[in-house]
Parts: C-alpha cells; sequence; structure tokens
C-alpha cells in the first residue's frame, strides 16, 4: 500500500475537499469561489446583459451604489434601465454576439418588424416597448438609437456581466440572425416558417463568446468579462427532451463552454451563480414554489459571495458627463425589482 505521504491530495486546501466544503458545513457557508481573477471598485463602469437571473446582479449593484453604466435612459415603466440598454434578455452567446455586430455595422439582418395586432415589435427585443410600436417606422428609428447606446456601452464599460441563459434559439434561414423568442409567442412573423428552432452546441457556445471577446477587445482593450450561468430552468423545450433533461443538458452545454473560455482567456472569469443556487447544500430553499423563480434570499446569497470576492469597498466618485450612470434605487423599489423580474421566456406559457 503506498504511503500516506504520496497522496497527492494531501497538500490541497479545504475548498478541494467536498466533506470540508459544502457537506459539514452550514448551507450559508458554503462558498465556491476559489481564486477570482480581478476585482470591481466604485470608479469601474459596470454592465451586464443575459437571461432574466441578470437582472437580479444589476439590481443589487445599483442599491449598493456601484457605478451601473446606462446608456439608453428612460422611464422604468417602459423597460429602460433594466439593462444598461433596451436590449432585453439576451439568452444566448449568439445573440450578445449580433447584438454586437448589429450596433457596429458588421450585421444587417432582414428579418422586419413583427405584428402584433395593428401594432409592431421589434423582434429582437419583442416586449420592450409595452403594448408594441405604431408602425414599422417608429420601430426602426427606436432601434437606431438603441443600436447607438449599445455601441456606448460596449465602448464605456469597464466590466461587463455576461448570464447565459439558454442553448435552445430560434434562427432565421435566410441569413442566421436569432431571435429571442419564437414567432407567435409576442408577435407574429411574415415568415414564420423561415424562423426554425436551433439547439447550440458547446463549441458554438465557445466559438460565439470568444468572437464577442474579439470584436469588444478592438476598441475597449482593457474591458473585463465575468460570466455567469442562469440557475433558472428552461420554462419549455421544443426538443424531444422532458423539460427537466432538456434544462440539465442546456445548462450542462453553458457550464463547460464558459469553462473553456476562461482556461483561453485571463481577464475573463467566471462566477458561480448557478452553483450557489442549485447546489444540493441549498435543499432547494432558493426556489420558489414554480422550482424556477430564484427566491430574494437566493439573490442575496448570490449578492454576499459576489461582493466578498469581487467588489471593493471604496467611496464613490460622481460620474464623468460623458459616462452616464443609473441613479441608485431606494431599497424598496430594490425589493420590489428583485421579485418583479422581467422574463421574456415566460410568455411562452401564458394562459
Amino acid at each position: 500500500m503506498a504511503s500516506e505521504d504520496h497522496n497527492p491530495y494531501r497538500s490541497q486546501p479545504d475548498h478541494a475537499f467536498w466533506s470540508r466544503a459544502v457537506a459539514r458545513i452550514a448551507a450559508e457557508d458554503v462558498d465556491p469561489v476559489a481564486a477570482p481573477r480581478f476585482r470591481i471598485d466604485r470608479e469601474d463602469r459596470i454592465v451586464t446583459a443575459g437571461s432574466c437571473f441578470a437582472q437580479h446582479m444589476s439590481r443589487a449593484l445599483q442599491a449598493q451604489d456601484y457605478r451601473y453604466l446606462v446608456t439608453e435612459p428612460g422611464p422604468e415603466d417602459r423597460n429602460y434601465g433594466v439593462y444598461p440598454a433596451r436590449f432585453g434578455n439576451i439568452y444566448t452567446a449568439r445573440q450578445l454576439l449580433q447584438l454586437f455586430q448589429r450596433a457596429f455595422g458588421l450585421f444587417d439582418p432582414a428579418e422586419p418588424a413583427w405584428r402584433i395586432g395593428a401594432r409592431f415589435v421589434d423582434p429582437f427585443r419583442p416586449q420592450v416597448e409595452p403594448g408594441g410600436f405604431d408602425s414599422a417606422e417608429a420601430m426602426l428609428a427606436n432601434r437606431d438609437r438603441h443600436l447607438d447606446a449599445v455601441r456606448k456601452m460596449f465602448e464605456q464599460a469597464d466590466v461587463l456581466v455576461f448570464t447565459l441563459g439558454l442553448t435552445e434559439g430560434w434562427v432565421s434561414q435566410a441569413d442566421g440572425a436569432v431571435f429571442p423568442l419564437a414567432p407567435g409567442v409576442a408577435g407574429e412573423a411574415p415568415r414564420p416558417d423561415l424562423i426554425q428552432p436551433r439547439h447550440f452546441t458547446v463549441q458554438e457556445v465557445v466559438d460565439d463568446l470568444n468572437a464577442v471577446l474579439k470584436l469588444a477587445r478592438i476598441l475597449n482593450p482593457d474591458l473585463r468579462v465575468l460570466l455567469t450561468v442562469s440557475p433558472v430552468a428552461l420554462v419549455a423545450t421544443v426538443s424531444d427532451r422532458h423539460v427537466l433533461t432538456a434544462t440539465t443538458y442546456s445548462k450542462a452545454v453553458l457550464r463547460v463552454a464558459v469553462e473553456a473560455v476562461v482556461r483561453e482567456n485571463s481577464d475573463v472569469d467566471y462566477f458561480p451563480s448557478y452553483e450557489i443556487i442549485t447546489g444540493p447544500h441549498t435543499r432547494g430553499r432558493y426556489f420558489a414554489e414554480d422550482l424556477r423563480s430564484v427566491r430574494p434570499e437566493g439573490v442575496d446569497q448570490v449578492m454576499k459571495i459576489f461582493g466578498r470576492h469581487y467588489l471593493i469597498e471604496t467611496d464613490a466618485r460622481p460620474a464623468s458627463p460623458d459616462s452616464p450612470v443609473s441613479q441608485a434605487p431606494s431599497a424598496a423599489a430594490v425589493d420590489a425589482a428583485l421579485q418583479g423580474v422581467i422574463c421574456d421566456e415566460e410568455a411562452i406559457d401564458r394562459p
């Protein structure tokens, strides 16, 4: 029998052992962050994008007076300020890539406005304008202003937090444009037969994320990126799988893809919000009755660990005139926001 002195695990820290880091400690003490690659201070301009869980992080950062960059301000009742620009939920890496490409004139999709009754919606953000736009021309004019705000977001941000949510997307067979929702869910497409479901692979997610990083570094070489995977389950699937196995497959693909990107890029890190919420140590306590929405105490735990490892407590300074930053909302507003996150995909199962 080999001597214990040659056991390669003996020199590992406590966080490397399940019994010491998960099973034998209180659930609230489980902290899966081992070695953060960078820190964020109050002067850093932070932007978030991604699935609906990303909204939790943006609201919490604003409540703590960190510089949350908003380049497309407007009235809250029209979905302004939910994200830095009014792009709505971005569920897939391909959506993020195409948003960048569209903002900088690298991709001009052919898909026209979708109809909702007598009004019109932007197929790339079909629920940002309550009730839709009066005309297709009004939608396009609003989109132009929106994409200008997206350009400013990528140019001015110091830190991007992107939360990947899904591997299932809806793709135009004409030019590869990707949409957050299927036609018929929140707007009718002129040619719905041209928009088909797509299940992105690990390699496709890796390639899309790396493409975003390559493009972003051209104009903003110091941008730091924090990737997360949403713990929120699929509301539905168009695959032939049960929604539970479709969810675990999707999250596994995203987790593997993010790990590959982090290993390839020293200025990119992974924050384990997925593991904090879904790990067996929680015994499901962080999920609401629908078993997919995250309770406020789960968000609090995520932000507690996030703050411990990534946020530097420094005195806040006023934003410069060319870097608009949102005003921190009241505590009551934050509590309401944490419980009223806007999730586009919930329209899929709307009665």
